[in-house]
């Protein structure tokens, strides 16, 4: 199954700011939090210092949302759009086609996170696709792991869990030899 770019990308950035609050804590300043914005390319005001707090706490609400089962994820999907008063439209701006934005660009950016995740998340769920999401396979880490691959084959939350398995895996076979 492939998702619609404006799906997919709502739930990368979902699934990347989940796991930011794991060891080390990856957003912990309003550099981090630009840094993020930008990376996702969401659109509307700025984040300032006051948008932090409220888009560190939305953090493990969305791990569970992305590692429920599906009959489990469906009431917290509906709570997050009836608790922001979603209203899905057809919007376009910047190089991006026509796709869906269910709130308004000036809602306080823990808001529009959430809602962009939750209207994506409504894909996955009706497309049987949550086993996409699964944790990370190092026995270590706790992390969100979401498989857009082709053969999914993904089995790690990030490059550096990636990377922290084949330095084992390499370690174990030169101590077989």
């Amino acid at each position: 199954m492939t998702f619609a770019h404006d799906t997919a990308e709502a739930l990368e950035s979902g699934v990347f700011l989940s796991n930011s609050e794991l060891e080390p804590d990856t957003l912990t300043s309003l550099d981090e939090l630009v840094e993020f914005f930008d990376r996702f390319g969401y659109t509307g005001r700025r984040p300032t210092s006051d948008d932090l707090e409220p888009v560190r706490a939305i953090r493990t609400p969305l791990r569970h949302l992305f590692l429920a089962s599906r009959d489990d994820a469906v009431p917290q999907i509906n709570a997050i759009l009836a608790e922001q008063h979603a209203l899905p439209q057809l919007v376009r701006h910047g190089e991006v086609d026509w796709h869906i934005h269910a709130t308004s660009d000036d809602q306080p950016l823990h808001v529009r996170i959430l809602v962009e995740t939750a209207m994506a998340m409504i894909d996955v769920i009706r497309s049987h696709e949550l086993q996409r999401f699964s944790r990370c396979a190092m026995d270590d880490c706790e992390g969100v792991v979401l498989d857009l691959s082709r053969n999914r084959s993904r089995k790690y939350c990030t490059v550096t869990c990636t990377n922290r398995a084949a330095q084992a895996a390499f370690r174990a076979r030169q101590s077989e030899d």
